[in-house]
């Protein structure tokens, strides 16, 4: 019976540990980076909007940021968004369209780093 456990125990390990390992959806990283950074999160449609309009401008095009790689994807997800903040912030600005974002596999034991590509906007 403590075999039957102790193995039991250890495949939930490893299956936590893989699950953790695991990229996040894009629905999970739209959820999640809006609570994570200072400045504003804009869908493109409505920075495109709100450029036309003349309540936002935009100060920086096609950023790209490699986020240092995190313990687990969501801390991927905030090291990128510190990344954001700080650019968005640099640029003067207070708001950012996430235009892309990929975890790459950097190592041959399946570590991946989160890429992401975003355009930074000053907005009324």
């Amino acid at each position: 019976m403590k075999k039957r456990s102790k193995l039991l125990l250890g495949i939930l390990i490893i299956t936590i540990f893989f699950n953790s390992c695991s990229s996040l959806s894009p629905t999970q990283v739209y959820q999640t980076l809006p609570t994570l950074t200072k400045s504003k999160l804009l869908k493109q449609a409505e920075a495109t909007e709100m450029v036309e309009t003349n309540k936002c401008t935009y100060l920086s095009r096609n950023r790209y940021f490699v986020a240092p790689i995190g313990f687990t994807p969501n801390d991927d997800l905030k090291n990128g968004a510190r990344g954001i903040d700080e650019w968005v912030e640099l640029d003067g600005g207070n708001s950012y369209v996430l235009k892309n974002f990929k975890w790459v596999t950097v190592d041959n034991q399946g570590s991946t780093q989160l890429h992401i590509d975003f355009d930074t906007l000053k907005c009324n």
